[in-house]
């Protein structure tokens, strides 16, 4: 009688759609509405601040057509300090993708690796490992760039 019980837990163990189902139904459903609405919101507000800084570069009078550049700068400044803080992490726990958009989220890994590595030397450490995360990013971003610039160039 023992050997068939121990014979029916091997079988439960190794049953990997009874374990599957299991975990499914005793993993807790992520707050789905709220996460969309604290990213919205995030996400909304870096717009916004972007927005009011690129304001104050035209009211200083730098020209419309290059306001955009000190803009990004002042963006990728501000997140970067951030992280330098150990604030932007913290931001982002409550906001989630919302502080994901491009310039945001590039400063953030770039600055979070510097950090890291900061104690492996100046060169092999910041210098080599700061683009660990965000080389994917130039990467996809110079090709994305190439394709629509191609595009552009070929469509009428």
């Amino acid at each position: 009688m023992s050997q068939e019980k121990s014979d029916h837990n091997e079988e439960l163990l190794l049953d990997e759609k009874w374990l599957n189902d299991w975990n499914k139904q005793k993993k807790p459903r992520p707050p789905l509405f709220k996460n969309v609405v604290s990213a919205f919101l995030a996400g909304g507000t870096v717009c916004l601040l972007g927005q009011l800084i690129l304001n104050l570069f035209l009211y200083l009078g730098v020209p419309e057509k290059q306001a955009g550049n000190p803009t990004v700068a002042t963006v990728i400044f501000i997140a970067a300090i951030l992280t330098g803080l150990g604030v932007f992490d913290k931001i982002s726990r409550i906001a989630g993708a919302g502080l994901a958009v491009p310039v945001t989220g590039f400063a953030n890994s770039v600055t979070s690796m510097a950090i890291e590595f900061k104690r492996e030397g100046l060169v092999l450490g910041t210098g080599s490992k700061m683009f660990g995360l965000a080389g994917s990013v130039i990467v996809f971003g110079v090709v994305t760039a190439f394709i629509v610039g191609l595009i552009s160039a070929i469509a009428p």
